[in-house]
């Protein structure tokens, strides 16, 4: 089998780095001289919550293996080489139905198997209250129920559910629901900090979007945020699209978690990668997507979701935070990538170099703007 040979800079070193692919494998890294103006060359993008891209969306009407298929390589084209689809709050066979539709095209198309690792869940099981339950449809917002979560699990890998611990009997459900091999994520919530360290004793392990899925209005202490940003055995998502979170708030919770404990998602949605202007969605009705990347509801101008991919993502915080971009480069892959690893026991391995790994690399300028995407191929 051929070996390729790919070089440029390590965001880790500021140096060269010769990075050697056989089919779909790295099978050497080496140091070596390149030019002081080369491309930075990291691991593919991995991003943990993806509701929809380019038009498609995970939680159709009428689910589509094909539109996953499509969401993968729209998104690999930019960089975004692991991915989890998002399901998000519907009826149970609602919910099966948009399982089922992962799973075939994860069963079909090996393309997108090397991309999707398992599936997020986002709800039933949120908050009831307009603010914290987001876009969610409030109809079909029901108490945690560790049983239907495994009944889920029948039609689809799930690796975890985000849901709010604001009921007290909760954490029994929760431990329930991590015994069976799911994480479980607090988000979307108006639970108070004694419920969340309840939630995180019984096995929760993840925060979903911190600082969105929330009520506006907080008291200054004690609240839910701090209560997430201070409890260590919490890796938390944030989204960096420039809208969800003002760039000092990012700032703020990123170097609060620190890079053992943050990460970026994108939240995308069907209209993330479409052209500015006024569009009619399934969920929420009349929104508008303004040339700056912001998508908000027409007659409210309330967020209606994420427009951004994670290379825009990495783009942003890269470009307008402190954080720069080696810290914006680890926030998309390497937590994200060990998260992944230790959900699937180590059957995908993304979000880092090191020789084992998949082969997926990007190619990105000084600025976190992805030039070129590579992929291994099998064979």
């Amino acid at each position: 089998m051929a070996v390729t040979t790919l070089v440029g800079r390590s965001v880790s070193t500021g140096g060269g780095i010769a990075v050697d692919v056989e089919g779909d494998r790295i099978t050497g890294i080496s140091d070596c001289a390149v030019d002081p103006g080369a491309p930075w060359i990291v691991p593919g993008f991995v991003d943990l919550q993806v509701n929809g891209f380019a038009g498609h969306d995970v939680n159709a009407v009428m689910p589509d293996a094909e539109a996953i298929g499509e969401i993968t390589r729209e998104l690999g084209a930019r960089g975004v080489t692991t991915w989890v689809p998002t399901v998000i709050t519907g009826t149970e066979a609602q919910i099966c139905a948009r399982l089922d539709a992962v799973t075939a095209a994860v069963q079909s198309d090996p393309v997108v198997a090397a991309a999707v690792p398992f599936v997020h869940v986002e709800g039933p099981f949120l908050s009831e209250f307009d603010g914290p339950r987001g876009v969610h449809d409030r109809s079909a917002v029901r108490p945690i129920d560790a049983s239907e979560v495994a009944r889920w699990a029948t039609h689809g890998r799930i690796g975890y559910v985000t849901l709010s611990p604001h009921d007290d009997a909760t954490h029994e459900q929760i431990a329930e629901i991590v015994a069976s091999g799911i994480a479980v994520a607090v988000g979307h919530t108006h639970a108070g900090p004694d419920q969340i360290r309840r939630a995180v004793d019984a096995g929760a392990t993840l925060s979903t979007h911190l600082g969105n899925g929330i009520f506006s209005e907080l008291p200054r202490h004690p609240n839910a945020i701090w209560a997430q940003l201070a409890e260590d055995r919490l890796r938390c998502g944030l989204i960096g699209d420039g809208h969800h979170l003002p760039a000092d708030a990012f700032t703020a919770m990123a170097r609060a978690l620190g890079p053992d404990r943050a990460f970026l998602v994108s939240d995308a949605v069907e209209l993330a990668g479409a052209a500015p202007g006024r569009y009619r969605t399934p969920v929420g009705g009349e929104v508008e997507l303004t040339p700056d990347g912001k998508l908000e509801y027409s007659d409210t101008g309330l967020l209606a979701g994420s427009a951004a991919s994670l290379a825009d993502c990495v783009e942003w915080v890269t470009t307008a935070t402190p954080i720069g971009l080696a810290g914006a480069v680890m926030m998309a892959t390497r937590v994200p990538g060990m998260i992944i690893r230790e959900l699937t026991g180590g059957a995908h391995d993304a979000g880092r170099i090191v020789p084992g790994a998949r082969a997926d690399l990007v190619f990105l300028d000084d600025f976190g703007r992805a030039i070129e995407t590579f992929r291994g191929t099998d064979g």
